[in-house]
């Protein structure tokens, strides 16, 4: 029994390392991503804010304000906590690159410290998130796929611009 006892005390000790690890990788991959998109904001000029590569795609500024949009709907979802935006950030009607700079660092900050306040039972409970079912952790994930997704569309809006995209930064 004692035997018993000790490898399900050291069972949970690895489960408990490997979960606040899985936390803590996600905050460093959140952490990462906020300053990879902070670049993108920075590289292009105040210009090429409003630019459309295609009358019928976001501009610039838009795709960067649906990242912002969405960090705060999976957020808020996942996490429980309400979302400081109370409304769209694409509809706000100052679409300066300051604005934009703004809103979008705004919500990687609201990620953040919402993944801050999780623990493991909070990143496994069950979430609705755009009417769909699964665990909170999964819609943190989701949410850094999309923000990754959106901030590599923009890459092609900076160099239509003429301008280099910042350095990818996996690590």
């Amino acid at each position: 029994m004692k035997r018993l006892t000790i490898t399900c005390l050291m069972l949970f000790a690895i489960h408990s390392a490997f979960a606040q690890s899985m936390l803590n990788k996600q905050l460093a991959d959140w952490e990462r991503a906020k300053t990879y998109t902070k670049e993108y904001l920075d590289a292009m000029p105040e210009d090429g804010y409003a630019y459309k590569p295609t009358p019928e795609i976001r501009s610039f500024a838009e795709q960067m304000d649906h990242i912002a949009d969405a960090n705060y709907a999976f957020i808020s979802g996942a996490s429980g906590k309400k979302s400081p935006m109370t409304s769209s950030a694409e509809k706000m009607t100052d679409q300066s690159k300051a604005a934009v700079t703004k809103v979008v660092m705004d919500s990687y900050d609201f990620v953040i410290s919402s993944l801050k306040g999780m623990s493991d039972a909070d990143m496994a409970k069950d979430v609705k998130i755009f009417n769909m079912d699964m665990k909170a952790g999964t819609a943190f994930e989701k949410a850094f796929e999309h923000q990754t997704h959106h901030r590599g569309q923009a890459t092609v809006y900076i160099r239509m611009k003429g301008i280099k995209p910042p350095q990818e930064k996996l690590f």
